[in-house]
């Protein structure tokens, strides 16, 4: 059995995941959206940071989040951003399919992540992510435009937020357009830490 489409995101109260330049990823207000990630044991594991770090619930979701994840789609801004970012080792260890407007050839990077772009729609790219992935999920890695058309497409199973206490006040919203006339959401699991407080809907046509 395929497994589901979900997406993952830390969100600020006031409903943005990122500020609206790319030149403030890393900023100190992106970085106190992310905070709750940083000492996570398996994150810095996962990144080599270092020994160490948070064992809880925190770090549970975040070993829990990677291990479903069978493949990743993303959109060529999110890839762009992260190319600059990730380290040499990319961090997801699985297919990422980058929505995009250009031909490219796949990027294999070590340690098992090869990126493939598609320049033939978020359909495309999701039906070779799920082949890709096999009976694991496929996580919409973003950024916020591209999640906000797979939920406008109906192609979204489920998704959980990290709820950070800060807030943005300008950036990108979560939401921000999207069809409410055809969503519907089933409140999954609520769980609060010392840090945020992780949220789960699922996803059902209105």
């Amino acid at each position: 059995m395929a497994g589901k489409v979900f997406f993952s995101v830390s969100m600020s109260l006031d409903g943005f995941i990122a500020p609206e330049s790319l030149g403030d990823l890393m900023g100190q207000q992106w970085m106190e959206l992310q905070q709750w990630i940083f000492p996570q044991r398996f994150f810095r594991e996962n990144l080599k940071l270092g020994e160490g770090g948070e064992e809880g619930r925190d770090n549970d979701i975040v070993r829990e989040t990677f291990e479903r994840t069978g493949a990743s789609v993303m959109g060529k801004r999110m890839f762009d951003a992260g190319a600059q970012m990730w380290p040499n080792e990319a961090p997801f260890h699985t297919p990422v399919f980058v929505v995009t407007h250009t031909k490219r050839d796949p990027w294999e990077r070590p340690g098992g992540t090869t990126f493939h772009f598609v320049d033939d729609g978020i359909e495309t790219a999701l039906d070779q992510a799920r082949e890709a992935a096999g009976d694991r999920d496929v996580r919409i890695a973003g950024g916020g435009a591209t999640i906000l058309q797979y939920m406008n497409a109906g192609l979204i199973d489920e998704f959980s937020i990290a709820l950070s206490p800060v807030l943005f006040g300008s950036g990108i919203r979560l939401f921000n357009a999207v069809d409410a006339s055809r969503v519907a959401l089933e409140q999954v699991r609520s769980e609060p830490s010392s840090r945020v407080t992780h949220l789960t809907y699922a996803v059902h046509p209105r």
